[in-house]
């Protein structure tokens, strides 16, 4: 095949991955209001991202022989863990039948980060100088989500995406915290409240990462951009009253801070910071029967004290999942909880990433999961000298902070962004070792 034939084809196979980067921001509303107008191809709208994943998949092994490099990549222990983890899962859903249509929503929903993971690491590392079009793409989602966060809360009707088409059979337009319409759940762009507090923390540890890192262009333009993200972020994250997305940027910022300031400031700065810590925690305890404490952070409603409440459903989940967890040691099969199990023969909704795992795939894709997770992390860590290493690796921290109280990866936008930078990072590794991580290579 001729150099210029080849060239369309790789060209072609980043285009996909590039698509997937940048559409899946608005995948939320842009399949329900498709949906809404054709509602017999629902389905496969929704599973555009999963079908481009798979021509990019075939495109991927053509290329990788081409170049030479598949016997490399493929010896990577990430590569390894994530195909064992694949295969478990297709060994399963044919061994524990959950139905066809749970069956295929489970698959896609267990491996559709890790695949596009696998997917942007090869791209990157046979064509490094491509990542800078992914962090522009992410700055152009980014700037989507939280710009119409920002409107939803100052400009726009708080229902305004029943317009087209969002209501309880598709996604609810907006939540409450128990109830109380005195505290209204944004959705932004993404699937519910709860996401979008996790792409704002994943989104405001990410700028706090490059700021430190003195990444940001000292230019009007480039400045704007900040303030717009910084401002959207935290307006996203506190109008999603997510507490486990504050929680999970909390501990990302502490690690961010921690790497960047723990050798330039003394012991005395610490310390005065750790009693200030304990002081607000103590004076949050003291309040916690004020209106604000109750509902904001506890989600507790006190003039609907007769409802079941979120904190109580959230520990049944967990309990039950526990429980579940100790006698189903290979787990109760692919599709057999959360949105896929709907379509199953029975639905099983788990409150916790890690609970949910095991309940599809036992202790063994359990272990698969959490190592694939550990490795990604570590490489992460060893390059945290790189901005962008250093922000995913400590919004990664928050995210699986978040993943006790929720299951953060089945979201399609959270997890395609985090594991989509998270390859961009590890397939770019030696041009961030020797400097050149943002000059062009190989395009």
């Amino acid at each position: 095949m001729s150099t210029k034939k080849l060239d369309i084809i790789k060209k072609t196979y980043v285009g996909i991955l590039a698509v997937i980067f940048g559409g899946i921001v608005l995948h939320a509303p842009l399949t329900v209001a498709l949906g809404t107008l054709w509602p017999n191809y629902y389905l496969l709208a929704k599973s555009w991202k999963e079908i481009l994943m798979l021509f990019a998949g075939l495109t991927a092994l053509y290329l990788m022989y081409k170049s030479g490099q598949m016997k490399k990549i493929f010896h990577d222990p990430i590569i390894i863990a994530i195909a064992a983890y694949a295969l478990l899962h297709l060994f399963l859903l044919f061994f524990m039948n959950q139905g066809l249509s749970a069956g295929i929503a489970g698959l896609a929903i267990d491996l559709r980060y890790v695949l596009y993971f696998a997917l942007v690491y090869i791209a990157i590392t046979m064509y490094p100088g491509y990542r800078k079009l992914f962090i522009k793409i992410g700055i152009g989602g980014a700037l989507t989500v939280l710009v119409f966060a920002l409107l939803q809360v100052f400009v726009l009707p708080y229902d305004v995406l029943k317009y087209i088409g969002y209501d309880k059979h598709t996604i609810i337009p907006y939540l409450l915290v128990d109830r109380n319409f005195a505290f209204i759940r944004i959705n932004s762009t993404l699937r519910g409240p709860n996401p979008l507090g996790a792409y704002a923390a994943m989104i405001l540890v990410l700028l706090a990462a490059a700021v430190a890192k003195k990444k940001i262009a000292k230019n009007k333009r480039a400045l704007t951009i900040a303030i717009i993200l910084a401002v959207g972020s935290l307006v996203a994250l506190w109008s999603s009253y997510s507490r486990s997305a504050q929680i999970g940027a909390i501990f990302s910022m502490g690690i961010l801070l921690a790497v960047v300031f723990w050798s330039k400031l003394s012991k005395k700065i610490w310390i005065y910071a750790g009693i200030a810590a304990i002081l607000i925690c103590g004076g949050l305890y003291m309040a916690r029967d004020t209106n604000f404490v109750s509902n904001v952070l506890m989600h507790q409603n006190p003039t609907a004290v007769k409802i079941k409440g979120s904190n109580e459903g959230h520990v049944n989940s967990i309990n039950s999942a526990f429980n579940q967890l100790l006698h189903q040691p290979i787990g109760a099969g692919i599709g057999s909880t959360g949105s896929a199990s709907l379509l199953g023969k029975n639905s099983e909704i788990i409150e916790n990433q890690y609970l949910l795992v095991a309940h599809e795939v036992g202790w063994l894709g359990l272990l698969l999961f959490i190592s694939i997770f550990v490795m990604v992390m570590a490489r992460l860590w060893s390059l945290r000298k790189d901005w962008l290493a250093l922000g995913v690796f400590a919004s990664g921290v928050g995210l699986a902070i978040i993943g006790i109280f929720l299951p953060v990866w089945t979201d399609d936008t959270v997890s395609i962004i985090w594991w989509g930078l998270a390859a961009v990072v590890v397939g770019s590794r030696l041009y961030i070792v020797d400097g050149r991580g943002d000059k062009k290579h190989g395009e």
